[in-house]
């Protein structure tokens, strides 16, 4: 089977079908992770530049690895130092990057929209690793990939998205996702974090008090409080956010359930999550970035056109 598209814009294009297909082709991946030689020939010929006008260190290194798992040609490119500080255009960077031959593009920028913009223009394939607060699509299939392996099934699956809202495109991306797979989502969050329109324009709860939200879902993705995006003052402070909204042990144990906690990272301890729930055996953020090398290895094999996986 093959994706219905070339390019991985965000989860809001993709049919179920192709996140099914790339989530039980994450399976096989994390299985070829496990063995002792963990890299197969199946991209050998694939050229891929890895293009990040944003900083990132767990994204960016996740897709080197998967790159370099399935023996790709990778090329690393940051926007410091480069002819971009230089006041080069988005797209006089990528042709001239595809002047050399290169097959894929793996993209993360701050403005929302860029992907898509490249990909009207240029003749390789597109991975949006992150732009602006639009989406973040291989974040929401790691996440959705983890769940399922947890919990055995996305369907019917009650899912609190935690914090940030209004300035999280991983939020975004998990909302389409969890929607198109069947689950059910809560976002929940100071008023001041959560969009006015989010009820109406996704169908999904909305909720105020955390205590409440974490004794609805069988899962909480807690969200990192990105304050380097807020132009305004939205609480009073992180102390005061973590009193209201913070995760802590003493609230988990008051719950009248066992719930699973994910953070796409990184995670700001103290204020969304005390370390000992970050830590604790509830907590499965460390497979959350285990998983996504196999998830980001099943996006690439796919985009690549899913050849055979040779041992």
């Amino acid at each position: 089977m093959q994706l219905s598209t070339k390019h991985l814009l965000g989860i809001r294009e993709l049919h179920p079908r192709d996140i099914q297909l790339i989530l039980d082709t994450a399976t096989q991946f994390k299985e070829v992770l496990q063995r002792p030689i963990k890299k197969v020939p199946t991209l050998r010929d694939i050229t891929i530049v890895n293009l990040f006008f944003e900083s990132s260190t767990r994204t960016r290194i996740s897709f080197e690895l998967a790159e370099k798992r399935l023996s790709a040609d990778t090329i690393n490119f940051t926007s410091s130092g480069s002819s971009v500080s230089k006041g080069e255009t988005l797209l006089d960077t990528v042709n001239n990057i595809l002047s050399m031959k290169v097959d894929m593009v793996v993209m993360r920028h701050s403005a929302s929209g860029a992907p898509h913009f490249l990909a009207k223009h240029i003749p390789a394939s597109i991975v949006n690793a992150g732009d602006g607060i639009n989406e973040h699509p291989t974040q929401a299939l790691l996440d959705a990939f983890s769940m399922r392996e947890k919990m055995g099934r996305l369907e019917g699956l009650k899912v609190a998205i935690v914090g940030d809202i209004m300035h999280s495109r991983v939020a975004l991306s998990n909302i389409y996702l969890l929607k198109k797979m069947g689950a059910e989502i809560m976002v929940a969050g100071p008023p001041t974090l959560i969009p006015k329109y989010m009820q109406e324009a996704f169908d999904i709860r909305v909720e105020y008090k955390i205590k409440k939200a974490l004794e609805w879902c069988d899962v909480a993705n807690v969200l990192r409080i990105q304050l380097e995006r807020q132009n305004q003052v939205l609480f009073s402070s992180l102390r005061e956010y973590n009193l209201a909204y913070g995760i802590s042990r003493k609230l988990l144990d008051s719950l009248s359930k066992e719930i699973l906690i994910m953070h796409p990272g990184p995670i700001n301890r103290g204020v969304e999550l005390d370390s000992d729930v970050a830590d604790s055996k509830q907590s499965i953020i460390l497979r959350q970035v285990e998983n996504g090398v196999a998830t980001r290895m099943a996006v690439l094999y796919l985009l690549a056109g899913g050849r055979e996986m040779n041992n």
